[in-house]
């Protein structure tokens, strides 16, 4: 008999209670924009950008870009 291999468990994420300005901002990132570039789309400074995407980080407990790309994915932005 082979060794049953178990696959990770994946749940769909658990609400998450971002700020409009929050998701726009993880919506602009996800899709692979540059600080800069979002924002520019916003009418935003680059360090209000690094701001919101420090608090969305906090909120998610997400540490690297590619995590909040995921979630962002998984939220439908």
């Amino acid at each position: 008999m082979s060794p049953t291999l178990a696959l990770p468990h994946t749940e769909a994420p658990a609400p998450v209670a971002l700020a409009p300005r929050e998701r726009e901002t993880l919506r602009h990132i996800a899709a692979g924009r540059t600080y800069l570039q979002t924002a520019r789309h916003m009418g935003l400074s680059t360090h209000t950008v690094d701001a919101y995407l420090r608090r969305i980080r906090a909120k998610l407990n997400i540490t690297n870009t590619a995590e909040l790309t995921r979630m962002a994915i998984a939220l439908g932005l």
